[in-house]
């Protein structure tokens, strides 16, 4: 179905996100490390997403309108390459050694323009992926295959 292309990892809310070899999936958490699993994140408590994914392709477009975002400036954990993300809804997928399970499409929020540049935001609606939950851990890493089960 398609790969993944890079994994990012912020260790707290507005951190940078860091581009990581790899990071481990841990069940019913999220990527070890990252704000979320650690409940260190903006949102956590009330909209958190255990990981979250975004579309390399939708990312190249916007990069192409002059934001940054191909530095982690999208605050996603995995982009995805060839992989339709659209197509993950009401599935679960390998990803790696991991299992995740489709949980909701993650809208763009004005956090991340605050954080990033103007016309962030705009730039990312209908483009600001999805998010996930981890069913079963493992580690994942950029070349992965992901795979719907």
């Amino acid at each position: 179905m398609g790969t993944v292309h890079a994994i990012y990892i912020a260790p707290e809310g507005s951190a940078h996100m860091r581009k990581v070899d790899e990071a481990e999936a841990l069940a019913s958490m999220g990527l070890k490390g990252d704000r979320y699993c650690e409940s260190t994140g903006y949102y956590s408590g009330w909209d958190e997403c255990q990981v979250t994914l975004i579309e390399a392709e939708d990312l190249e477009e916007i990069a192409a309108a002059g934001l940054q975002v191909l530095n982690g400036e999208h605050r996603r954990n995995i982009v995805t390459r060839d992989t339709r993300l659209d197509d993950l809804t009401g599935h679960a997928f390998r990803v790696g050694e991991a299992v995740l399970a489709f949980d909701r499409p993650r809208p763009p929020c004005a956090y991340i323009q605050s954080i990033t540049a103007p016309g962030m935001t705009r730039a990312l609606m209908g483009k600001s992926g999805i998010c996930a939950l981890v069913v079963q851990g493992g580690v994942i890493r950029p070349g992965d295959e992901i795979t719907v089960l």
